[in-house]
């Protein structure tokens, strides 16, 4: 016969009638709460878990081991576990066209870095970066900013309005490095990067800003004549 430690007919500390010793916690007459003999705690339904600012996640594992995976991103909440925080693009061989676009970026992002691995141009135009708001429209004007080409026993400087650049400006330099483009505040975005060429042993710097029409949703990698082809190498693309 079981057992109840409280007055109430429908709650209270019950001892069930079997003889594994459970002891159970009981609301309108419904286990909540079950301790076993062996000390083991069974829930009648999963604990949530406070993921963050808006929803919740139910826990899982066992044990020490209730979080068994690694973080991941769903919208800007963390959400469960199961991948990085940083997710990374899809590299993109840049040896042909003439622009190359990563598109349906999540509306949650505040910072992209644009990776270059050892990418060449057809002629002597430089690297240009533009920012979107859609599928296929991407902010051309507004940009302010400049950048400059330190080498040896030159240097060449000088501002934009179209994109964000850094003055490469050899056709037969490999440019490897990163570009890192920061929300700011609203739609306003500014980008800073630092590049090295193999021709000359030159260094290339960038940083710049540009208020966007809208919510960023996608990034360019073009030319600045817009007529030079990528010929070699690779890019892609980190968001948070």
């Amino acid at each position: 016969m079981a057992v109840t430690l409280n007055a109430s007919t429908t709650a209270g500390l019950v001892q069930t009638a079997d003889t594994s010793g459970v002891l159970a916690l009981q609301t309108a007459g419904t286990t909540a709460v079950s301790i076993s003999a062996s000390q083991v705690v069974t829930l009648a339904n999963a604990l949530p878990v406070a993921s963050g600012g808006s929803g919740v996640t139910t826990s899982t594992g066992s044990g020490a081991n209730v979080l068994g995976t690694s973080p991941s991103i769903s919208g800007a909440v963390l959400s469960s576990m199961a991948s990085s925080v940083i997710t990374s693009g899809t590299a993109v061989a840049s040896t042909s066209g003439t622009s190359i676009d990563f598109t349906s970026l999540p509306s949650w992002i505040k910072r992209i870095t644009v990776m270059f691995n050892a990418i060449s141009l057809s002629g002597a135009s430089s690297v240009l970066v533009q920012l979107g708001t859609g599928a296929t429209t991407y902010t051309t004007t507004g940009y302010v900013g400049g950048g400059a080409r330190f080498g040896v026993s030159s240097v060449a400087s000088g501002t934009f309005t179209t994109g964000f650049t850094f003055n490469n400006a050899t056709a037969a330099s490999l440019i490897a490095g990163s570009m890192t483009i920061t929300n700011v505040t609203g739609n306003t975005w500014a980008a800073s990067g630092i590049f090295g060429e193999t021709s000359g042993e030159f260094m290339c710097m960038t940083g710049g800003s540009v208020p966007l029409a809208a919510v960023l949703t996608a990034v360019r990698i073009t030319t600045v004549n817009g007529t030079d082809t990528f010929d070699a190498g690779s890019i892609n693309i980190l968001y948070e």
